[in-house]
């Protein structure tokens, strides 16, 4: 194989993995988001009186283990308004759960 043929095919498998690793990172972000929403509605969190606390929700200076997504998607839901978050630090939903995981499928 000439060097040219192996810089290009180096070059696209760089490519190839960089993008196989996002689409990876947004598929465990979505998983996290739906098991966030199906926290909050199986706690009953519909809204501020009834929110409660995500001891998931801040990340912690040492991390051992895998990658945790769900600080990150939880403040997404936070920012796109799906999720709502009292003065105290507690978290609710503002819409339908149902509603959202089919808008997440579909």
């Amino acid at each position: 194989m000439s060097e040219t043929i192996q810089i290009i095919t180096g070059i696209l498998l760089l490519i190839l993995i960089f993008v196989l690793t996002r689409r990876v990172s947004a598929w465990r972000i979505r998983r996290a988001i739906v098991g966030i929403i199906r926290d909050l509605e199986s706690q009953s969190a519909v809204d501020p009186s009834s929110a409660v606390m995500l001891p998931y929700a801040r990340t912690r200076l040492l991390r051992f283990g895998a990658r945790d997504f769900r600080p990150k998607a939880v403040a997404s839901l936070v920012s796109s308004g799906v999720v709502g978050l009292t003065e105290d630090g507690r978290y609710y939903l503002k819409e339908r759960a149902d509603l959202l995981l089919s808008r997440l499928n579909g």
